[in-house]
């Protein structure tokens, strides 16, 4: 079945239609959709190593245009799609002390976790629900999800063939820690504050 799988994600890694699929994953996960673009990223950069930083660049561009949503879903949307969404985390409770942390450490709780396997729509709901700055907001956003996409691209890219070969062998492995990761995302956005 995994073998299946594995296939199936490198043929549409090399298929025409990757680039708009890679793109929209990266914009959905930032505003409402669970599971991480490196998932395709990952089998993009391997398929097609010269294409590495174009396919990071394309996640990064869509991440942040999807933070924009997460952003106004935060802002405009909070009574009703935001609300339900910060309540889902079990920070509803909490929203007083958010405020306080996000005044002082915003800026520097956006950088991490965009770099982290924490959804990264927390981020973008919570910095429109609390108002943070929001050209610093794209701008802090551009910077850890290209660093963190420049950089998944970057390795997949100078290690290609090892893990090429890797990724056949242990697909299932791999997508084993990808749910770990982000189920133990959803585990820490949850007991922070």
């Amino acid at each position: 079945m995994f073998e299946r799988l594995y296939r199936w994600t490198i043929s549409l890694a090399e298929s025409p239609r990757a680039t708009w699929a890679l793109a929209a994953v990266a914009f959905a996960e930032s505003s409402f959709f669970p599971l991480p673009p490196d998932i395709v990223l990952a089998p993009m950069v391997v398929a097609k190593p010269r294409r590495a930083f174009f396919y990071a660049g394309v996640c990064t561009v869509a991440s942040v245009l999807g933070g924009c949503l997460g952003y106004a879903i935060g802002a405009l949307l909070y009574d009703t799609v935001g609300q339900w969404l910060i309540n889902l985390y079990g920070y509803g409770e909490k929203l007083e002390a958010l405020r306080i942390f996000y005044a002082r450490w915003g800026w520097l709780f956006i950088l991490v976790k965009g770099m982290t396997p924490i959804p990264f729509k927390l981020v973008t709901i919570l910095s429109g629900l609390l108002g943070y700055n929001f050209p610093l907001f794209v701008a802090l956003a551009a910077i850890t999800r290209g660093a963190r996409f420049f950089l998944v691209a970057g390795v997949l890219n100078y290690f290609g063939e090892p893990l090429r070969a890797a990724l056949e062998k242990y697909f299932a492995w791999f997508l084993g820690i990808v749910l770990v990761c982000v189920v133990g995302g959803f585990y820490l956005a949850a007991r922070m504050f």
